[in-house]
């Protein structure tokens, strides 16, 4: 396993203590914040396939498009 040294700001260090115990400690939180980040990238990607994709065989997304799709999904 490695070990990767990061240097926390105030803020950030009561940010980590605020999530170590809820994720078993410190160096949890970290591992963890790390796949939620990953998770975030993959479906920021996916996303820009897809409307690339839609661009390509539909033609530009219309706003009220997006906007049906945000009310729909959540978002």
């Amino acid at each position: 396993m490695a070990t990767t040294t990061v240097r926390l700001d105030d803020e950030d260090e009561a940010l980590l203590d605020l999530l170590a115990p809820e994720y078993g400690g410190r160096s949890s939180a970290i591992r963890q914040a790390l796949r939620s980040l990953a998770a975030d990238r993959k479906r920021q990607d996916a996303l820009s396939a897809f409307l690339a994709e839609w661009d390509t065989e539909q033609g530009p997304i219309k706003e009220e498009d997006v906007a049906a799709m945000a009310e729909r999904y959540g978002l």
